[in-house]
Parts: C-alpha cells; sequence; structure tokens
C-alpha cells in the first residue's frame, strides 16, 4: 500500500529517456500467472539452466572461508586481470596486459561505462537492431543520438555493411557490434567483421564488442573478434564475463578489456558506482579460466541439441518461420504469417498458451514480426511448448 505524499517526485529530465529490459517485466508476470495456479513455461529470460560447475563453486566457498570478504581493487584482483589478459591473448590473438582489464559486477556495466566516457550529448552511436535493448536505452540516457544499423533475416541477421558506411557520419563516436548475437543468435562471420572495420577505416572511431557468448557457438562456427583485425585493437572494448559461459549470471561477474587510458577512465566510473566487484566471486573467476572447461563444452552441445529439436518444431507450425541460429541459446522466428503484431502475439502466448516468450519489439523496432525464444530450459519443456504452440495456432490462426 502507498504511503500518501504531499511532495511530488521531481526526477531528473533524462530518467524520461531510460529504457528497460522486457524479459524482467514478462518473467515477473509469468511468475505471477504462477501464482495463480497457471502452468507456465518459461521461454523468456536468457539464463542459462544449468548449475555453475562444481570445481567453481568450491572455489568460491573457499575464497569466502578464506577470508575474501573484504574491498579489493576498483579494476579487480589483479590475479584476475592477469588470468583474463591472458585469455583474451590466447583466444582473440591479441596481446594483452592486466593494465587494459576491469573487472565489473555483470557485462551491462561495460556498456554503461563506456558511453558515459565516450559519449557527449548529440554525439552519434551506431548500434544493432533487433539488439539488447540495454544499447539504446544507454545512449539515450546519456543524450547521444541512437542510429540503429538493421540486422536482416536473409543475410542470417548480420548487417550490411553498405548500410553502416552510409550511416557513419562526422558525428559517429562508437560502433556497437554483438556476435553471437542477442536475441536472433546470429554469428557475424570473419568476412563481415573484416568489412566492418574497412569501414571505419581510420577513423577516430571506438567499437564495443560485445562477445559475452563467444562460447556458445554451434556447427563448428569459429568466433571471431574485430580486436583481432590489425589496426583495431586500441579501437575496440571488448565485453565478456562469466555468466553465459559458466553458468554464473547470480555471481554477477563481466570484464572488459581495452586500451590501459580508457580502463583508468573505466576504473574511475568504478570507484563512484560499485567500488569493486566482490572479491571472493573473482578468485571462483579465475578457477573457471584456469580449471576444467568441459562443462562449458557439456553446455553448449546441449543448446545446439535443443535448438535443432525446437527450430525444427517451431517450422512445422502454422504461421512460423525460423532460421537456424548459430550462436548463444535464442532462436528468432518470424510470425508475419500469423497475422499478429509481436508484442500482441507475446502476450496472447504466455496468457492463453502458458508459454513465455519475448516480442521482437523488444528489441528495437526493427524486431517487428519477430519473437524471441530462449531454448535455456530442458528438452521436455521445449517440446512441450511446441505442443502448446501447436495447439495454439490451430484454435486462433
Amino acid at each position: 500500500m502507498e504511503r500518501a505524499t504531499q511532495y511530488e517526485l521531481q526526477l531528473a529530465g533524462r530518467m524520461s529517456r531510460l529504457g528497460t529490459e522486457t524479459a524482467f517485466e514478462v518473467l515477473n508476470k509469468a511468475r505471477s500467472l504462477e501464482r495463480q495456479g497457471r502452468s507456465i513455461i518459461h521461454l523468456e529470460i536468457g539464463e542459462p539452466d544449468f548449475d555453475t560447475p562444481a570445481n567453481v563453486i568450491e572455489a568460491g566457498v573457499n575464497a569466502l572461508r578464506h577470508g575474501w570478504t573484504h574491498y579489493g581493487p576498483s579494476a579487480g584482483q589483479p590475479e584476475l586481470r592477469q588470468a583474463i589478459a591472458e585469455y583474451v591473448s590466447r583466444t582473440r590473438g591479441v596481446k594483452v596486459s592486466s593494465d587494459e582489464v576491469v573487472v565489473v559486477p555483470g557485462g551491462k556495466p561495460i556498456i554503461f561505462f563506456t558511453i558515459l566516457s565516450l559519449i557527449d550529448e548529440g554525439d552519434e552511436v551506431i548500434y544493432p537492431n533487433p539488439g539488447f535493448p540495454i544499447y539504446e536505452s544507454m545512449i539515450r540516457y546519456v543524450g547521444g543520438r541512437a542510429v540503429p544499423i538493421q540486422l536482416h533475416e536473409q543475410r542470417d541477421f548480420s548487417l550490411d555493411v553498405d548500410e553502416l558506411t552510409a550511416l557513419i557520419s562526422g558525428r559517429t563516436k562508437l560502433i556497437i557490434v554483438n556476435s553471437p548475437q542477442n536475441p536472433t543468435g546470429g554469428v557475424l562471420p570473419r568476412r563481415d567483421i573484416e568489412q566492418i572495420a574497412h569501414a571505419i577505416g581510420d577513423r577516430n572511431i571506438m567499437v564495443l564488442s560485445d562477445e559475452i557468448y563467444s562460447r556458445l557457438l554451434f556447427d563448428g562456427a569459429q568466433h571471431f573478434s574485430i580486436m583481432s583485425v590489425p589496426g583495431m585493437q586500441e579501437r575496440t572494448i571488448l565485453l565478456d564475463g562469466f555468466s553465459k559461459t559458466y553458468a554464473m549470471t547470480g555471481w554477477r561477474m563481466g570484464y572488459g578489456v581495452m586500451r590501459a587510458d580508457l580502463a583508468a577512465q573505466m576504473t574511475r566510473l568504478m570507484t563512484n558506482s560499485n567500488s569493486c566487484t566482490a572479491s571472493f566471486t573473482q578468485v571462483a573467476g579465475v578457477e573457471a579460466l584456469h580449471g576444467d572447461q568441459s562443462s562449458v563444452d557439456r553446455m553448449r552441445d546441449e543448446f545446439q541439441r535443443r535448438r535443432d529439436v525446437f527450430v525444427a518444431g517451431l517450422n512445422k507450425i502454422k504461421g512460423f518461420s525460423c532460421r537456424m541460429p548459430r550462436g548463444a541459446f535464442y532462436v528468432f522466428p518470424n510470425i508475419t504469417r500469423t497475422g499478429w503484431k509481436s508484442k500482441a502475439l507475446e502476450e496472447a502466448l504466455l496468457e492463453q498458451a502458458g508459454v513465455a516468450a519475448l516480442s521482437g519489439t523488444s528489441f528495437g523496432a526493427f524486431g517487428e514480426g519477430y519473437v524471441r525464444f530462449s531454448v535455456a530450459n530442458s528438452l521436455e519443456n521445449l517440446e512441450e511448448a511446441l505442443v502448446r504452440l501447436d495447439h495454439w495456432t490451430k484454435k486462433n490462426l
């Protein structure tokens, strides 16, 4: 029950520009329906349904028992920063030092800190659309101009480099790249990434490369970072983390890799906002990077198996047409033949079919005509979701 107040809440004007992440809103609505006794299959939230590997949990527990419960350096514990530097050097084929690494509580702070530190009012940021909604939200929040680059289904949700080139202007300060991609599961091939770098040329434009799903690739696809393109390392901020790869979403730990002078500025933002990332989670992060990687392979293989079953099933359902994503754990079917708008279909599937999904428009205007399903659920539940979707379409289309 709200308490009555005589004082009007006077929010800063920039709060009106702040967006949200719809997945959590749909999750809350789905849980409300469950409390009413409804059966809901959760395909809305982007979170691995696996437990954190046992060796990582044990490292975290031991860290708690051995006093890793105090403040640490704002940029991250030296041991973890060094482990990340070595990992990125090995996987991206570039030389990275620990002073180019900033550890933060989750991946979003790197998005926020990048935009806060680089974008002034009126500066332009090119970002993928459909894409992770926090990109556009943060651009608008700081007063930047959000410039969407459309991801095309016929290109397996890659972008057209000619269209990108046409969008680059004298006001462009930052380009955001995300591969493997949320929400489409698309993977930018090396050729496209090299062409993006070529389109940027020698301009002083930074690139935020969101590679949080870099270990979740299917069908033999290989990850390639724009950081690996000659001449691009000093203009790239690499975003990666532990949440998706090691099923550590609740541990809240991500990182950015960037030139040392920018890392120093990001560290100032950490000092002013979070002070530091929890020390015991960073000890667990060292174990995640140095320890047995078989859990990552097993999780990826299971996501691929679920993807195969779910996409095949969707393509048999009236009104749905789905390409085979090559990364992450999402499928992004085209639903234009249902005759429904994306948001209306999201609501109907939840309330009438008991399947929680996200409207494509949750990821930007170019997401109209699509919905996103997460396959981070059991194969049994995914198969039941297909049955419910098929039953709903037969009744309503």
